[in-house]
């Protein structure tokens, strides 16, 4: 046990190192004008939007089988299940002592994704995960990717739940509505989550509601009427007012078909769209290339055997995808560099309050790894719910274990956050992952339980 929880407490060190040092890589670009403070929304943005379903894409894509989609279900069940539990007892204990508004998100969304991944990555080269392998033929690199598809997809429930509900959670109002850095958001800024069917149909203003239709009339392209920017389309001009009457055309017919069909039926669209979102999409694209055999085999299956994309369309996806873990860390260094510098100059700068840090930390590294361990030991051990697959109760057993979210920081970004809120939410990000080498003793416990339930 000494040598285990050594080896397993190394192993957390490391992750939670390799996190704190590209923060610290942030905080260093941020101090030298590399990369500034107003950039880090597009980059939160594009991290969400783009390079994490491509992170999805290939990860559970390769992962998923026809054979084995069966596997998957508990996770999603577990994931949703720990989720939703987390996220009311948060709500209730924010509102019951009146805590900051994002200690609920912080504790309703926990790092499924960067911090796990360094900690497997970490564990299997100590030699940690070396008895959970399923059998003799098992070998430690297809355990770890196995693992890896495992958090990704738990990594889908979070994702989906944070950007469908966290802004509610973070502040009580849609994303969309909110102002942002004193700037409302203009009904032709493009479609935006929560809004069905939103105003205007272009990216400017002169694209949107009725300067669409006097365009086209024109027949002039739009350079003759704006100044040209870096926000110009460089489409020819017929391709854009062609482009921008089918968006009218769609916005006018659909919003028509949609005012009248029953209220019940309004709010419930309206529920069911505030989850469709990139990360989602991502995952439900994976899982259908996974799922069906000839896309899967064309997708990662050898170039020589019918991969007609492995070489060059999933690569190229694999590589974007790999951009997300560590550009969302960069994120909150940058962050923190904004904060540090407000506090050297004597202005308001955040602060993080000692109660929701100590509560956060007893909800992730205490209650919920005592409770996962215990749940997923007996269905393990007692029941066949659960695929035959040690290193899939190990994965189970962290899942609901360790600090909040790096999304927690894009979270504010898309929620309107004030700048203070968001240094605040820098700073508590970054004493949580200092203190995540706590995961150690959870670490162990699940490689117990797991080697149990083996026996």
């Amino acid at each position: 046990m000494p040598s285990e929880l050594l080896t397993s407490f190394l192993g957390a060190i490391q992750a939670s190192l390799s996190v704190l040092l590209v923060i610290s890589y942030g905080v260093i670009a941020a101090q030298y004008d590399i990369l500034k403070g107003d950039s880090t929304k597009q980059i939160s943005t594009l991290c969400v939007r783009m390079f994490l379903p491509a992170l999805l894409i290939t990860n559970v894509g390769s992962q998923l089988h026809a054979d084995t989609g069966i596997r998957y279900v508990p996770i999603l069940i577990w994931g949703l299940f720990y989720a939703l539990t987390s996220m009311l007892l948060g709500f209730i204990t924010t509102r019951l002592f009146n805590l900051p508004s994002w200690v609920t998100p912080a504790i309703s969304f926990n790092n499924t994704t960067a911090l796990p991944l360094l900690l497997i990555e970490s564990l299997s080269s100590t030699g940690v995960l070396n008895d959970l392998l399923a059998s003799d033929t098992d070998t430690i690199s297809a355990a770890l990717m196995r693992a890896k598809s495992y958090f990704l997809v738990n990594a889908m429930i979070g994702d989906s739940l944070t950007f469908a509900v966290g802004p509610k959670l973070l502040d009580g109002e849609e994303a969309p509505d909110k102002k942002d850095d004193g700037n409302v958001r203009k009904p032709d800024d493009g479609p935006v989550r929560g809004t069905l069917f939103p105003r205007g149909g272009g990216s400017n203003t002169e694209e949107g509601n009725g300067h669409i239709q006097h365009n086209i009339q024109e027949g002039q392209p739009r350079e003759h009427h704006e100044q040209v920017d870096e926000e110009t389309s460089l489409l020819p001009g017929p391709v854009v007012r062609t482009r921008l009457a089918a968006e009218r055309y769609g916005y006018d017919v659909g919003k028509g078909r949609f005012d009248k069909l029953p209220q019940w039926m309004r709010s419930f669209l309206h529920f069911s769209y505030a989850f469709l979102h990139a990360p989602l999409i991502g995952a439900v694209t994976g899982a259908t290339i996974g799922l069906v055999p000839p896309l899967h085999k064309a997708f990662f299956g050898d170039p020589g055997n019918g991969g007609i994309f492995t070489a060059w369309l999933t690569d190229s996806v694999r590589q974007i995808g790999s951009l997300f873990t560590a550009l969302q860390v960069v994120v909150v260094g940058v962050k923190l560099s904004s904060s540090m510098r407000k506090m050297k100059r004597g202005e308001d700068s955040g602060t993080v309050p000692w109660i929701p840090l100590i509560f956060v930390t007893i909800m992730r590294f205490i209650l919920w790894p005592a409770i996962s361990i215990s749940v997923i030991y007996f269905f393990a051990s007692r029941t066949n719910l659960l695929d035959p697959d040690p290193i899939l109760w190990f994965a189970m057993m962290l899942m609901p274990t360790g600090p909040p979210a790096m999304k927690l920081t894009a979270l504010a970004d898309v929620s309107g956050s004030t700048e203070t809120e968001k240094m605040s939410i820098a700073k508590f990000l970054c004493i949580m992952y200092a203190v995540s080498p706590l995961i150690c003793f959870t670490v162990v416990g699940s490689v117990k339980a797991s080697k149990a339930a083996m026996a």
